[in-house]
């Protein structure tokens, strides 16, 4: 007969190795994923000489995170496993609309407000879609369309007044439900959103500028 106090040991030591395999599951690396600035834009597109600031987007919790979401149904939402984005969605929208606008070679200076930079005109984005949503299709299977979808405010700095507002949207269907085809249809949406966010920023801050010559002097 085993005696209690080598039962509760032998016990202890089976709890403990069960303990143990949990904590080398949880600790399994995630994989991590990236998205891509905008590079290319219209030949027309005015050069403006004025600083510009672009804010963090505003964003729902649901999208305020660093994991993939994706909604089964419209009320639903859940997030890809051993998966996530280098940093909350929010932030990694902040960073490739600040490169986009970098890449288009038509503002004078951009950066994020942190750095302290003198802004004339505040880009703020609220980022109101960021997710992929299964759609139902009886006949070739179900398929997962991304969405993304900003809204992005200008703001003249020296009146401290918002002069235009406009939503962009994007959905591409992902080509399966495997995580690198659904890290390019993400890709690709925010690509176009920010291509067109971008294009219509800069024409009305020069729309903004011609009609207010004495406005935020550089």
């Amino acid at each position: 007969m085993i005696k209690p106090a080598i039962a509760i040991l032998t016990f202890a030591l089976v709890g403990g190795c069960a303990g143990l395999g949990t904590l080398k599951q949880a600790a399994k690396p995630n994989d991590l994923y990236l998205l891509t600035p905008k590079s290319t834009f219209s030949s027309a597109l005015p050069r403006i000489q004025k600083q510009i600031v672009v804010e963090e987007p505003t964003a729902t919790a649901a999208v305020n995170t660093d994991q993939i979401a994706i909604q089964p149904t419209p009320f639903q939402v859940q997030y890809l496993p051993r998966a996530r984005w280098v940093d909350r969605a929010p932030l990694i929208v902040q960073t490739l609309l600040i490169e986009s606008f970098e890449n288009s070679g038509k503002v004078a200076a951009v950066g994020r407000s942190t750095v302290g930079l003198r802004a004339d005109y505040v880009i703020a984005p609220d980022l109101r879609e960021f997710q992929g949503i299964v759609v139902s299709d009886p006949e070739n299977g179900d398929k997962i369309r991304i969405e993304v979808r900003m809204n992005i405010k200008v703001i003249d700095e020296y009146d401290d007044k918002i002069i235009a507002s406009n939503s962009f949207q994007e959905n591409v269907v992902a080509a399966s439900d495997q995580t690198s085809d659904l890290i390019k249809a993400f890709d690709l949406a925010l690509g176009r959103a920010m291509r067109d966010s971008v294009e219509w920023s800069i024409r009305r801050i020069n729309t903004h500028v011609a009609n207010n010559p004495r406005s935020n002097p550089s």
